[in-house]
């Protein structure tokens, strides 16, 4: 009886185990992104996609040399922007300049991920859009 009463507890846990490794794979912030190294990159907004369940920004700076680089910045989903930040379609548009800073991907890639701690200013301007810095927080 005991057995039975275990099976069917220790079955079904694993079963939700093995069906949510995929999920906590899809989320692997940690083994791809620089957290401890916050990255600084200016360019100017080709594309903006706000969306769920990742919104991303696509834009393209140029290197010292003069070399034009595509980047990609992926963000929260479309809701949470839109209660932490306040943003919505228009918040960017392409040819707006911005400065970006946050976890580049280790790999060396054009590839960011602001989904963490990171934080977006408009250049011309210095408004600053978006800030999820911990230690930049009122308290």
């Amino acid at each position: 009886m005991k057995f039975k009463s275990l099976a069917s507890f220790l079955f079904p846990a694993v079963g939700l185990f093995v069906v949510s490794l995929p999920v906590l794979a899809h989320h692997g912030f940690a083994g791809r992104y620089d957290e401890e190294h916050p990255y600084t990159v200016q360019g100017t907004v080709l594309e903006f996609q706000l969306e769920n369940p990742h919104s991303a920004i696509i834009f393209e700076v140029k290197d010292k040399n003069g070399t034009v680089e595509r980047w990609h910045a992926e963000l929260g989903g479309a809701n949470a922007l839109r209660r932490a930040d306040g943003w919505d379609r228009d918040t960017l548009k392409p040819g707006d300049k911005i400065t970006v800073i946050g976890p580049r991907n280790k790999n060396g890639s054009f590839d960011m991920n602001l989904s963490h701690e990171s934080k977006i200013i408009m250049t011309d301007t210095g408004k600053q859009i978006h800030n999820s810095f911990r230690s930049e927080q009122p308290q």
